[in-house]
């Protein structure tokens, strides 16, 4: 009979447990204003910006007129033409955020790389992330910046875009690392090769409990002055890893110590 008891209460106080467990969003950009089909770059100067948990880094140049780390968006034009490439950069391929209007542009530049600061060290559980306009259609068609057509003209050449996420603790020690293709050519059957153009979860977990994430890009398309696929991403939808709730602690408590008194 206590066995039976013990077992009913456990399940109960699971089943509570389950509803009162879930993810808790870090950044999902919508705190950000902005007018219809426009975006932020960092030219007024105001140099880093933050939505919900988190920082995300900035440097704008006034001189040329140039930017790198992070840029924030509501632009939906999904394919070309564009407003020549300037609009380009700040476009991610879905044509809106994850799950609203507003997303983050990476881009990966001359000062440092785009990072993600969180207020206090937690352990997410992951984001979205996607490709941008100027990156999708140079990989997909070549352009002259002077990036190849991924694949090359037979389609056969192995490329690749990759997005590296590091993790690092409150003493800057780097937790753990994470690789997510934004494009993969590397496939003996050509049918397999892929440019991401939707939003898709990447697993963050294995980072850890981490105080800032970084972001870097590498490409098999790199010439005499590096890179020349178009070293840019989106992201959007940061959230923490499920932590279970002080109700369901202190129900499993209960489970104990009724438990202990009948036996």
């Amino acid at each position: 009979m206590r066995m039976f008891l013990a077992a009913t209460m456990v399940a109960a106080v699971m089943s509570m447990g389950t509803t009162a467990w879930g993810t808790g969003s870090v950044a999902d950009f919508d705190d950000l204003s902005l007018a219809p089909e426009s975006y932020w770059n960092g030219a007024d100067s105001s140099g880093d910006f933050s939505s919900g948990a988190a920082s995300f880094n900035n440097n704008y140049d006034t001189t040329w007129g140039s930017w790198d780390g992070f840029a924030y968006s509501n632009l939906s034009q999904q394919t070309p033409p564009l407003t020549g490439w300037t609009d380009a950069q700040y476009t991610a391929v879905p044509g809106s955020g994850q799950a609203s209007a507003n997303y983050a542009i990476g881009y990966v530049g001359w000062t440092e790389l785009p990072t993600m600061t969180l207020d206090q060290p937690v352990s997410l559980a992951g984001a979205y992330f996607t490709n941008n306009n100027w990156a999708y259609y140079s990989m997909l068609s070549g352009d002259s910046a002077p990036a190849k057509k991924f694949g090359g003209d037979t389609g056969n050449d192995p490329d690749w875009f990759l997005l590296t996420i590091e993790g690092f603790d409150s003493q800057d020690i780097l937790t753990d690392t994470v690789e997510f293709y934004l494009a993969d050519y590397r496939f003996a059957d050509n049918s397999l090769d892929y440019i991401v153009a939707g939003w898709t979860w990447v697993d963050l977990s294995s980072l850890g409990e981490v105080k800032q994430v970084k972001f870097s890009l590498n490409s098999s398309d790199v010439g005499d002055w590096g890179m020349n696929t178009p070293a840019y991403f989106a992201m959007d939808t940061v959230v923490t890893a499920p932590e279970p709730t002080t109700c369901l602690l202190l129900g499993l408590g209960a489970v104990v110590l009724l438990c202990r008194k009948r036996s």
